[in-house]
């Protein structure tokens, strides 16, 4: 697996696809790994002649994990959350941000379609408010604009997320744990198989855990505020995907954020949760690589 310098840290990334074809960035969610977007997803993307990179944030994967930073306490995070008090953290998803653009320095890519999912959304918006100049296109999916007083997580999904492992020192007691979280944030209605769902999670796990390193993250969406002021500025063609059923980020999240870029395109999933089953990898790598050719007609539709 290569790695880079970008912004001060080491990125581990990979790439697909035409090195001659224009370039998607991949940015990824909460915790999660540059393989958490599936192959099949990318080849759909590559197959259509476009690049994609994808990479692991920091404090994930095999990318620099921030130490000197420490474990934050999320439990007093939220409680001064509730109080509107200041909130501190290492760094912010404005320096998530930078990492992916030092990035494409790196890789010596001028634009790049921006495309990113939960957290990753996030972080793919401020590139796109922050560095126009380097963006072809912005994909926000199963994302939110922060802004307060839209609709959290359900009960069971915010109980999961923030719940361990029945022994955190044993890797099956860890799997066993973080495949029971990813189907409840899938939803039912495109489940993905058991075995499946399993060889993921087992290849994530196997690959980089990292419980300090997610919580850091946490802290970084958590400081880095509402995004509405800047999604307002945001002038790149901009396709927003969600699904109807996601227990982590409900749909209201994504309207927002559709709501907040003019002429942005709104493309609403029936059944799709929090994750990518592989029932929507075409429709999903279809509907980007749509996008990322034709730069993104305005048209608010469900799927």
């Amino acid at each position: 697996m290569p790695t880079t310098a970008a912004n001060g840290i080491q990125l581990a990334y990979d790439t697909q696809g035409d090195p001659k074809g224009e370039a998607v960035l991949l940015i990824a969610g909460l915790g999660l790994q540059l393989i958490s977007w599936p192959d099949a997803f990318c080849k759909g993307l590559t197959s259509e002649g476009l690049r994609v990179i994808r990479f692991d944030n920091r404090d994930s994967g095999l990318s620099t994990k921030m130490e000197q930073f420490g474990k934050p306490n999320l439990q007093m995070a939220f409680f001064k959350s509730l109080f509107h008090m200041p909130l501190f953290s290492g760094y912010t998803l404005y320096d998530m941000a930078k990492d992916g653009v030092c990035l494409l320095d790196a890789l010596e890519i001028e634009k790049a379609h921006i495309v990113g999912a939960s957290m990753g959304g996030m972080i793919a918006q401020i590139i796109a408010g922050r560095h126009p100049e380097r963006v072809l296109s912005l994909t926000s999916i199963m994302s939110t604009s922060g802004r307060p007083g839209l609709p959290g997580p359900s009960m069971a999904a915010g109980h999961a997320m923030f719940s361990r492992p029945k022994n955190p020192r044993d890797i099956n007691s860890v799997i066993d744990h973080n495949v029971e979280l990813f189907r409840l944030l899938g939803g039912t209605r495109y489940p993905v198989p058991e075995a499946e769902l399993r060889r993921r999670v087992e290849q994530s796990v196997r690959r980089n855990v990292c419980v300090s390193g997610t919580a850091r993250q946490m802290m970084a969406v958590t400081s880095s505020g509402d995004q509405v002021a800047l999604l307002r500025t945001i002038k790149v063609p901009t396709l927003v995907i969600h699904g109807t059923d996601d227990p982590l980020v409900p749909l209201a999240c994504g309207r927002d954020v559709a709501h907040c870029v003019r002429g942005s395109t709104l493309k609403i999933i029936e059944g799709m949760g929090h994750d990518f089953p592989p029932a929507l990898d075409g429709l999903l790598s279809g509907m980007i690589a749509e996008h990322c050719k034709a730069g993104g007609e305005p048209e608010v539709r469900s799927a």
